[in-house]
């Protein structure tokens, strides 16, 4: 099989460090499993190995990386309403802290908008400014998806554990 990465190994090396844990945590909120989570990771660095983009800043690096990957966990997630499965147990089993657990299923059962967002901005610790430019949407936009996710967030973790 013929090699067609045009990306040197310790380049991909320094991406994957720089930028793995916090693409692994928005695909696995997303798609709520490992294996899933790790499949979008992998196609994600491909993409990137493959297409071999040039940046002129490491945050449009780190924006490209994030839109491929959230795209590929759109994918995954298209393809699972196709050909519906569950298995929340794997993210339990990788939860951050075992009294995270409620939350974090609530997060992934709000729209992908909010999810997205509510990751970016109190998972990763992004700015307003910083996701608008990532998603391609106004500071305004991210504040009211913002707002909109803490209130569905919180009714749907009222309702379902308190």
């Amino acid at each position: 099989m013929r090699n067609t990465s045009t990306r040197p190994v310790d380049c991909i090396e320094t991406v994957v460090s720089a930028y793995g844990d916090s693409l692994f945590r928005l695909c696995l909120i997303m798609l709520g499993n490992t294996a899933d989570a790790e499949d979008a990771l992998q196609e994600t660095f491909i993409k990137y190995m493959r297409k071999a983009p040039v940046f002129k800043e490491a945050e449009h690096e780190k924006a490209w990386l994030i839109t491929t990957a959230r795209n590929q966990c759109r994918d995954i997630l298209r393809f699972r309403t196709r050909h519906p499965q569950t298995d929340i147990e794997t993210l339990q089993e990788a939860s951050f802290e075992p009294s995270s657990s409620g939350i974090l299923e609530v997060l992934m059962s709000l729209p992908e908008k909010f999810c997205v967002v509510l990751t970016l901005h109190y998972v990763e610790g992004y700015r307003v400014e910083e996701i608008a430019r990532m998603l391609h949407k106004t500071p305004s936009a991210i504040k009211m998806r913002l707002q909109k996710g803490r209130k569905l967030l919180e009714e749907k973790y009222r309702k379902e554990y308190l």
